[in-house]
């Protein structure tokens, strides 16, 4: 990093708002005891909890069941230097509550791809973090 770039800590309000603003994030998982990274479109819930859509028969699904996972979601600007990163940790869990499945069924995320089935997965925010790099002026 040159002495011209700085970073910042974002505090969890500002993580949040900048989640809010993308539509796609990485979710890092254990799958046979090595680490997995799946892109995917998810959503906030009113808690601030990362929600995600996916197929009830996923690897995804099947890896997660109450686990601790990290959800990450960025953004960056090449020719500036510049951008942010926020990463969520928490407990992840499918959604089995017929009434929050239906609630989460119309505001959740959409899925990118057709799916015939799914579920939705929230990944609780229980540990917010994030880094804001910036190109700092030269005063020269």
């Amino acid at each position: 990093m040159s002495k011209n770039d700085a970073f910042r800590a974002l505090d969890r309000q500002e993580c949040l708002r900048l989640l809010a603003e993308v539509p796609v994030g990485r979710v890092v998982y254990t799958r046979q005891a090595l680490p997995a990274v799946l892109p995917i479109g998810f959503s906030l819930d009113t808690d601030a909890s990362v929600l995600l859509r996916t197929s009830p028969h996923s690897e995804l699904v099947r890896a997660i069941g109450g686990v601790v996972v990290a959800f990450e979601a960025d953004e960056f600007d090449v020719a500036s230097r510049s951008g942010w990163s926020v990463i969520v940790t928490g407990t992840a869990t499918v959604v089995t509550d017929s009434a929050e499945e239906e609630r989460l069924s119309e505001t959740g995320p959409t899925p990118w791809m057709p799916l015939q089935d799914s579920v939705i997965v929230r990944i609780e925010a229980e540990l917010v973090t994030g880094r804001e790099l910036r190109r700092a002026c030269s005063t020269g």
